[in-house]
């Protein structure tokens, strides 16, 4: 008897899913149908801010797969602008709702992918047209139309993570007056204030203007359109407004169907991705990892984790074996020149966690110092004290500055002490680093520190 997989959502969880399925399993066997509210599928939403700023020139690069790939290919009944408005785990069925009918699908497994919602401020004026949140293609498409139409002068933008610098980036290249609004006192809290205050240092070596430390209050509009931000410092006068304040998981399907969400609003799932309902698995922004070095549930919306946990779910559908171990919190962003990248935890995160920590900071290039276009780049390492044990790792700097993340997440996945990172055979040759890598320079410092300690 053929098996029915429903998939809710079809961006990278989601399809990733239905697509490792359809691999292990033939049409005959597994029968998939896949539901997505909006217009695109298998798209790249962290190329979004790079389709604003010029750097993508046509929507359609950003779309990994077409619609008509996964249906006639793979034969995958995908089924645009399809919400799924409601799970039934006793009856094994889904309520879904589309431009012209409500109706109700089966189905023996189930993968929930609804991703992430963007936090949206609950402020007077929200409503206003010009206000624009980064979630969805759909919302890349309106920007880059309302820029075009109205020729906006002055941009607000609300948030100062990675979004919220990538976006000023976008709006700084179409030749607007950028000003960046966050509540905290440095850009990128992710990071330590020190790595913070180089960032901020960065912003307005470019032009922004930064208002931190303000509590965003409101906005004003003039016949509808945005015209003003108002902050707890005053207002600030706005043609268009960006709203980078991160996202949360979208799991409320999953907690009105009484499967279990996780404090951090995520759904609990296991390392195969299943949730608490027999049959149903989850990917995705909508669900809750596992940091691998506080060992504490965190919610990352990233499309690598996403992509990984639907390959996962969907091979595990397909009868196959595979897990997703958790996260160790490695991001990177930019801003014109400037590239920052965190791993791990920062020093407060580790402190919460437990650890009593120390921490390094050093000064060095990204290609030999006599080598042309040799950039700065800082880095700190935050270790245990006593056992040396590299906890995480932040870079701030340019040009082929960002990317050496990468070496100390693996140091980090592994659990590496700085002192044997210093015997890590990292590459050289003078256009790429310095005969001691950055990277190694900073576990030298490091491990030094805990010798003389």
């Amino acid at each position: 008897m053929t098996e029915r997989l429903v998939v809710i959502g079809g961006d990278a969880a989601g399809m990733s899913a239905a697509s490792q399925a359809r691999r292990r399993r033939s049409p005959d066997d597994l029968n998939i149908v896949a539901f997505e509210r909006g217009q695109h599928v298998s798209y790249s939403a962290c190329g979004i801010p790079y389709l604003v700023a010029g750097d993508v020139d046509d929507v359609d690069d950003l779309v990994a797969r077409r619609p008509e790939e996964f249906r006639e290919r793979q034969h995958i009944d995908l089924r645009l602008g399809s919400e799924v408005v409601a799970i039934d785990t006793d009856r094994r069925e889904v309520t879904v709702r589309d431009a012209t009918r409500e109706y109700r699908e089966p189905f023996d497994q189930l993968v929930i992918a609804t991703g992430g919602e963007p936090i949206r401020p609950d402020v007077p004026g929200a409503v206003a047209v010009g206000i624009h949140g980064v979630q969805t293609l759909d919302d890349g498409i309106r920007i880059l139309g309302y820029l075009d139409r109205h020729t906006p002068r002055r941009a607000v933008v609300v948030g100062a993570g990675y979004i919220g610098l990538e976006m000023a980036e976008a709006m700084i290249r179409h030749g607007l007056e950028v000003t960046l609004v966050d509540g905290a006192e440095q850009p990128m809290r992710t990071l330590d204030p020190d790595m913070g205050a180089l960032v901020a240092a960065a912003l307005e070596r470019e032009g922004v203007r930064l208002r931190l430390g303000e509590r965003l209050q409101g906005f004003g509009s003039t016949a509808g359109r945005v015209s003003a931000v108002h902050t707890s410092a005053g207002e600030i006068p706005a043609d268009i407004v960006i709203l980078g304040l991160g996202t949360r998981p979208n799991s409320r399907l999953a907690a009105a169907a009484d499967i279990k969400v996780g404090e951090t609003g995520g759904i609990r799932v296991d390392r195969r991705m299943r949730t608490s309902a027999d049959g149903v698995w989850a990917a995705g922004d909508c669900v809750e990892n596992l940091h691998l070095v506080s060992q504490r549930p965190v919610a990352v919306a990233l499309g690598t984790h996403a992509n990984k946990q639907g390959r996962a779910a969907g091979i595990n559908i397909g009868g196959g074996y595979a897990t997703f171990p958790g996260v160790v919190g490695t991001a990177v962003s930019k801003l014109c020149a400037n590239e920052v990248a965190r791993t791990g935890l920062s020093t407060a995160e580790a402190e919460a966690a437990g650890f009593r920590t120390f921490s390094v900071v050093t000064e060095s290039t990204t290609r030999a110092g006599y080598f042309p276009d040799a950039k700065k780049i800082t880095t700190k390492i935050i270790a245990e004290c006593t056992t040396g044990r590299f906890l995480g790792g932040q870079i701030v700097g340019q040009e082929g500055a960002a990317k050496r993340i990468d070496a100390l997440a693996v140091a980090l996945w592994h659990g590496m002490t700085v002192e044997e990172m210093t015997s890590l055979d990292l590459s050289y040759a003078p256009p790429f680093a310095p005969v001691w890598d950055p990277i190694l320079i900073a576990a030298r410092k490091a491990a030094e520190h805990l010798a003389g300690s």
